[in-house]
């Protein structure tokens, strides 16, 4: 019990989107083999836009406790609903890039 009373909130935090997305039936983001259709769970850690070959590209960060997933959306500056905090689902294939996993032009399911 005292341990509980001195956890650090973030490590808190973490423990709540781990369970939250051990509850979905989805691939752990730290699992997440290359070349391999995937369905993730977690928390939008961030958003930022890239120019990839002269057109701009959303890159949306998922967080599930444990690892990420970047989403690459091609020709996109914003989707509605895809800010810092949400939670989500996101299904397609994975590509890696040196240690970073992405999706590109994933299916995405906004979570309450």
């Amino acid at each position: 019990m005292v341990q509980r009373l001195t956890q650090p909130v973030e490590e808190r935090d973490r423990e709540k989107l781990v369970q939250f997305c051990d509850a979905l039936d989805v691939t752990h983001c730290d699992e997440v083999q290359a070349r391999t259709p995937t369905r993730v769970a977690g928390e939008v850690s961030s958003v930022r836009v890239v120019p990839r070959a002269g057109a701009p590209s959303l890159e949306v960060t998922v967080t599930d406790g444990r690892g990420s997933v970047v989403g690459v959306f091609f020709g996109r500056r914003r989707l509605a609903g895809l800010t810092p905090g949400r939670r989500l689902v996101m299904e397609g294939v994975a590509a890696s890039q040196g240690k970073r996993c992405y999706m590109y032009n994933p299916v995405y399911e906004l979570l309450a």
